[in-house]
């Protein structure tokens, strides 16, 4: 059960091509975000799409396969974990930031 303490799973498709940084340290990191959708029908009998936006992070082997083969408007299934950081801006306020470290990432086939 402890597993299930900090698990996150999204289906969704990349707004961006991935951003590829390789650290001093030698390690690789990518960053990217996908788009989630959720429809249901109002009130009026409309029918609504509502998009949430997440941001993603992934290091090493799996960086590296988000770097060969994930590009912008690819559908990816993803698992990790819910981080959260802080820094400071150059004005000198603290700007806080939620992620999905993912540690598994699956291609899913595209639709036509």
């Amino acid at each position: 059960m402890s597993t299930l303490r900090n698990k996150v799973q999204l289906i969704g498709n990349l707004g961006n091509d991935p951003e590829i940084i390789m650290l001093d340290s030698g390690k690789k990191l990518a960053k990217f975000s996908i788009a989630t959708n959720e429809s249901y029908t109002n009130k009026q009998g409309e029918r609504i799409t509502q998009t949430d936006w997440h941001a993603l992070v992934a290091w090493g082997k799996t960086a590296d396969i988000v770097e060969k083969y994930v590009v912008k408007g690819k559908e990816v299934a993803v698992e990790g974990k819910l981080t959260t950081r802080s820094y400071d801006t150059k004005e000198g306020e603290k700007r806080y930031v939620t992620e999905v470290v993912v540690n598994e990432l699956l291609l899913l086939a595209d639709r036509k």
